[in-house]
């Protein structure tokens, strides 16, 4: 049972160890591998080469699927070039594998020593950061020797002999458990590694091994449907090829697996290298030959997975990419991207709410529209930025954060304000049959307007952190205060005149005056937050 314990931790070793090593090349190197990808899709070779080459850095496929994804998904990258940079990753993660069954067992303490150091001496630089993938590296390498080790007594065990001898025979089976362990360890990589070092000690026998590694290639396929099942069309159509693909050459590979079984064992080569090799060459050849079918494969797609025409009114969140979430200074232009979308969904608000006090009351129903598309943004906003690991984040990244938070929440707020203002006019005013008075409608129009423009400038501030215009907003919540005091004497004034619109309209009308205010101040918090930062830290972006 002990023994059983060891193999399982050392798999988790090599699963942890992956991972570790894909975030710390992202957070360090994301925006880089990004850019390549996205210049690189032009023609077909060199997608296919970048595919390979950030595959390579990141080691998984699917960490390459996710972003090729996510670029679909915004319509950056057409189908067919990111089919082909799918198809490339799938020979980047078997070159990796192809590497880390090297004997480097000696490098592992150096990795983790020396990751180490960076690690907790600079945490938050780009040099901690690479101190981390290097802890993974040398976790990887351990988590191998482990696996070794563990696997030994193993096979002097009749009970585990008796499990692992069910996977002979059944190639199909064994196909389908290779695809389970790639789902579970989150790896197709980690799947191969281990299948490897489990044929290495004799744990399983080659054929099963064989097996066990196109059901890998297949389960990363439906991993990356999983992970892309809350995208797009446009990026499910890519996971969707992405597993055909490999669906594809699964079927024409498996009826032939006893024969190249047989005549890979006559190789003057240990059983370990070979279903590495085996690793590597069925993706290569598979991936080459299938390059030429990108075309068709994008037109079968779009074919089976149709727009999303239903939910074209629905506003969802557009920028918030949960493959950028591993590079911070990515995640956080994407949020405050989507924090943007609020404000000008804010400012469809007001515009509506405008039209309710003219006397629109159908209006009323397109502001409790826009409202909960408010209330979707900021609670996709806030989720996105709870997911990012705040205790990694530099001290700049860490105030944007909060930032966008703050501004995301006054804007949720203002938004519940405009909704309730539109309510109680739609209540008070136009189903009791009462008009504001002339001059009270002049006063509440130059409020309307001035609130938008100070929303607008709200925005700007809050994207480029310019001094100026913060100061230049600051002045305008000022005047805008000013203005509530003077439209406020002046409506005190209609009463005593006994205006009667005015004094059917009182409450209603002083009402919307504080809320305005309270939707200035909301929209002015920005100003403050600009200025109160330290000279040297103003231009961060």
């Amino acid at each position: 049972m002990l023994t059983l314990l060891n193999l399982l931790s050392a798999v988790a070793l090599l699963v942890w160890g992956t991972h570790i090593v894909r975030t710390g090349i992202m957070r360090v190197y994301g925006a880089d591998l990004r850019r390549v990808l996205s210049r690189s899709i032009e023609q077909k070779p060199m997608a296919f080469l970048a595919g390979i080459g950030v595959t390579t850095l990141v080691q998984s496929s699917n960490a390459t699927t996710l972003l090729v994804t996510s670029f679909v998904a915004q319509n950056l990258v057409s189908l067919t070039p990111a089919l082909v940079v799918v198809l490339g990753a799938d020979v980047g993660t078997a070159i990796m594998a192809r590497i880390l069954t090297f004997d480097l067992s000696w490098l592992s303490p150096l990795f983790i020593f020396f990751g180490v150091v960076f690690f907790l001496g600079r945490k938050q630089t780009r040099a901690g950061q690479l101190g981390r993938a290097s802890i993974g590296l040398g976790l990887i390498l351990l988590a191998l020797q482990l696996i070794v080790e563990a696997a030994r007594p193993i096979t002097q065990a009749s009970g585990v002999q008796v499990l692992f001898s069910s996977l002979t025979g059944d190639i199909m089976l064994d196909a389908l458990i290779g695809a389970v362990f790639a789902i579970i360890s989150y790896s197709s990589l980690a799947a191969v590694l281990i299948t490897a070092t489990l044929t290495a000690t004799g744990v399983i026998s080659f054929k099963v091994a064989l097996c066990l590694v196109i059901g890998a290639n297949l389960g990363s396929g439906l991993l990356a449907m999983i992970n892309a099942s809350g995208s797009n069309a446009a990026g499910k159509r890519v996971a969707l090829g992405s597993l055909l693909f490999k669906l594809i050459g699964c079927v024409i590979i498996l009826p032939f697996v006893n024969p190249v079984a047989i005549w890979l064992d006559k190789l003057p080569v240990s059983d370990e290298e070979l279903v590495i090799f085996f690793h590597v060459f069925y993706n290569l050849i598979r991936c080459v030959v299938l390059v030429p079918f990108a075309d068709p494969m994008a037109r079968l797609c779009r074919r089976l997975i149709s727009d999303d025409t239903e939910s074209a009114l629905i506003l969802k969140p557009k920028h918030l990419d949960r493959s950028a979430l591993d590079t911070p200074a990515l995640a956080l232009v994407n949020a405050a991207r989507e924090a943007l979308r609020m404000g000008d969904v804010l400012e469809q608000m007001l515009d509506a709410f405008s039209k309710v006090v003219h006397g629109e009351p159908r209006e009323e129903r397109t502001v409790r529209r826009l409202d909960d598309d408010v209330d979707v943004l900021y609670t996709a906003i806030k989720l996105y930025l709870a997911r990012m690991p705040k205790e990694d984040l530099g001290e700049e990244d860490s105030r944007r954060w909060s930032e966008i938070i703050e501004m995301s929440l006054n804007l949720e707020q203002a938004g519940d304000i405009i909704e309730r203002m539109s309510s109680d006019v739609a209540d008070k005013s136009l189903a009791a049959r009462r008009a504001f008075s002339a001059e009270g409608l002049k006063e509440l129009e130059a409020l309307h307007e001035q609130l938008i423009a100070n929303l607008r400038l709200s925005l700007s501030v809050f994207l480029s952190h310019d001094v100026t215009s913060a100061k230049r907003l600051r002045r305008a919540k000022h005047r805008f205060r000013l203005m509530i005091r003077r439209y406020s004497h002046a409506h005190v004034d209609r009463l005593h005149q006994k205006n009667v619109q005015s004094i059917e309209t009182s409450s209603l009308h002083l009402g919307l005056l504080g809320d305005m205010k309270r939707l200035n101040s909301l929209f002015c918090a920005t100003a403050y937050t600009v200025l109160e930062q330290p000279d040297d830290e103003r231009d961060y972006e």
